[in-house]
């Protein structure tokens, strides 16, 4: 139970982070550390299909370039540093 309350969190944080346009590093890190989030619970009580979803995150973050990545929530990540 705790492993999805922390997937939810992570999820709302990368939503505010995407609303406030924030750097693509930024929200990298974040997804990183939602597919950590979701392996964990994966492995509590994610049975297989939750081994299929920690898969496409693994394999979404793999394309992901400098330049920007679509993120599942849909627009791109992007550096508005560099903008």
């Amino acid at each position: 139970m705790e492993e999805a309350q922390a997937i939810l969190a992570r999820l709302e944080r990368i939503e505010e982070l995407r609303l406030a346009r924030a750097p693509a590093e930024t929200m990298l890190e974040e997804v990183r550390a939602l597919l950590h989030e979701a392996e964990a619970w994966s492995g509590a009580e994610g049975g297989d299909a939750g081994r299929r979803a920690v898969a496409g995150l693994r394999d979404a973050l793999v394309r992901c370039e400098p330049g920007g990545c679509e993120l599942a929530v849909g627009e791109p990540a992007r550096d508005v540093a560099a903008a």
